[in-house]
């Protein structure tokens, strides 16, 4: 290996000339040439697919908060449906209309209560 040394603004420099260890010695070189033109529309398809990636993002969460509106109206009429059952029980289930119904009238009282003596 052949070193040229040379001298610049005080200090030395080696320029290297020949191979050295643990270098490649061959540079690829791609056989495509791409002028600007091609790199503006390279760029401009890549900006196009990053926008419509975001967009079915986007989509995705305004359908989740579609559904999630969705669910949460039906826990609403569901929740009014229940305190209507829940008033029309009490109604249904009041003391007065027991007393007054057939069945309680049918009924018969109880004799006192008879303890068994071991």
């Amino acid at each position: 290996m052949s070193y040229s040394t040379t001298y610049q603004r005080g200090q030395y420099a080696q320029r290297r000339t020949g191979m050295s260890r643990n270098q490649n010695n061959t540079r690829f070189t791609s056989s495509i040439k791409l002028g600007p033109v091609t790199h503006t529309v390279l760029v401009a398809l890549m900006i196009t697919v990053l926008g419509l990636i975001y967009l079915t993002q986007a989509t995705k969460a305004t359908s989740y908060d579609y559904e999630a509106q969705k669910i949460d109206s039906q826990i609403a009429e569901l929740s009014e449906e229940k305190t209507d059952l829940e008033v029309e029980n009490a109604r249904l289930t009041a003391l007065s209309n027991v007393r007054e119904s057939s069945v309680a009238k049918a009924m018969t009282k109880s004799e006192a209560p008879a303890y068994v003596n071991n």
